[in-house]
């Protein structure tokens, strides 16, 4: 009996709701005027042309369209749209120049502690914050262009920003010009997927506080510092692209205090660092393609009980870098390009133990400036002697169990 209601009261809505044009050419040209007719459940179509009319507040449940990407130009004053009701829907609209305010955070799109809004197809261009959802659950954000001009930190907000939420989605959204690409703070049980994060100031995805993510063939490219990932645990990160990531303290994916997480399956080239790592426990490390980096990896002393297998390590300026002596990680059936071993029984892993640190990895640990001596005789002779008698560099710093062929990654 309660299932039969449920589906009469449903049909009810769906019969009561009713669609409003606006338009230049329609008979109500203004959206808030719109806003204010409709009724819960309404759908309120924008057609083409330029709106400014400051901030347009959607208080209630309904379905808001644009149809040919109408404008709403925040004119470097208001934040452009605010949403303050729970289920909506804003699809189809190009949001642009929401005013600059660091106390303020004016964005493009910002939801106010709601659930069930779906933000999809819009265009959001010059805003200071691109799409904001504060104090949100259930969300979806999706195929979404956000696109900023920003030259220095301070000056702009970021592209995806969202805090304090729940079970987000954020899928397929383009982001470029932002301070941060995608940002999550205290953000739990989301997913990040199939999102293009590139050319932001600081970095494409940075998110702290934020336990049991995903984030899911996402490509990073060409950001300031690359991805940044800070005091979160059960953390998942799969089939990513980190790329171009380059600078004095640039590196594809920055670990600070991360536990019971897992890395599998992406790719790691042309950075500073492929992986920095402080901090960081029980991470799998696993599948994943190193290739033409400065260094694939910095594992510092403070890292523990975390394993690195079954990857590529390729074309690296170094493998690994460290700060200290302490090795209390596991490496194991990873293939490194520069490994010079044999494999009499060709079973495919070789049968001397690879040391991945090089001894002159250890001295520009330490002294920045003997970069200028990279590939000079002398460190050449250094490196090969290390190998046969190691002195300096940690002796279980090994991969007792190197592949002879790279893995079909």
């Amino acid at each position: 009996m309660k299932k039969i209601l449920f589906i009469m009261l449903l049909f009810s809505s769906f019969l009561h709701a009713h669609i409003i044009d606006v338009g230049p050419k329609k008979t109500i040209k203004s959206i808030k005027k719109a806003i204010y007719l409709a009724k819960i459940g309404d759908t309120i179509i924008v057609h083409k042309g330029t709106y400014k009319e400051g901030n347009i507040i959607i208080d209630k449940k309904v379905v808001f369209i644009g149809k040919d990407f109408p404008i709403l130009d925040g004119q470097k004053k208001y934040e452009v749209l605010s949403v303050k009701a729970d289920s909506v829907v804003v699809d189809g609209f190009k949001v642009i120049r929401s005013g600059h305010a660091t106390l303020e955070d004016p964005c493009g799109i910002k939801v106010y502690n709601k659930k069930n809004v779906i933000i999809q197809n819009n265009i959001l261009d010059d805003n200071f914050f691109g799409i904001y959802i504060q104090n949100g659950r259930n969300c979806l954000i999706k195929n979404n262009t956000i696109i900023a001009y920003g030259k220095e930190e301070q000056e702009i907000g970021n592209g995806i920003h969202c805090w304090k939420s729940d079970n987000l989605q954020i899928i397929a959204n383009k982001i470029s010009g932002h301070r941060d690409g995608i940002y999550f703070e205290f953000v739990t049980n989301s997913v990040i997927w199939r999102n293009i994060s590139s050319k932001n100031i600081r970095y494409g995805l940075h998110f702290m506080f934020s336990n049991d993510d995903a984030y899911i063939t996402n490509v990073f490219k060409n950001n300031g510092a690359g991805v940044s990932v800070m005091f979160t645990k059960n953390v998942k990160m799969f089939n990513n692209y980190f790329e171009e990531n380059w600078g004095d303290s640039a590196y594809g994916l920055f670990l600070k205090e991360i536990s019971d997480s897992q890395i599998i399956g992406n790719k790691f080239s042309r950075n500073t660092s492929g992986i920095h790592m402080e901090g960081t426990n029980r991470i799998l490390i696993e599948k994943n393609v190193f290739q033409a980096n400065g260094w694939a990896m910095k594992i510092q002393a403070s890292c523990m009980d975390n394993e690195i297998v079954n990857n590529n390590f390729i074309a690296n300026t170094f493998d690994m870098g460290t700060n200290g002596s302490l090795v209390l990680n596991k490496f194991n059936t990873n293939y490194w390009d520069k490994y010079e071993g044999y494999d009499l029984n060709k079973d495919g892993v070789g049968d001397v133990p690879y040391h991945p640190l090089s001894l002159f990895a250890v001295l520009v640990e330490k002294n920045p400036a003997a970069m200028l001596l990279f590939r000079s005789f002398m460190i050449t002779l250094l490196d090969k002697s290390e190998k046969v008698l190691p002195s300096i560099t940690p002796d279980n710093f090994v991969d007792n169990s190197p592949l002879m062929h790279s893995l079909p990654l």
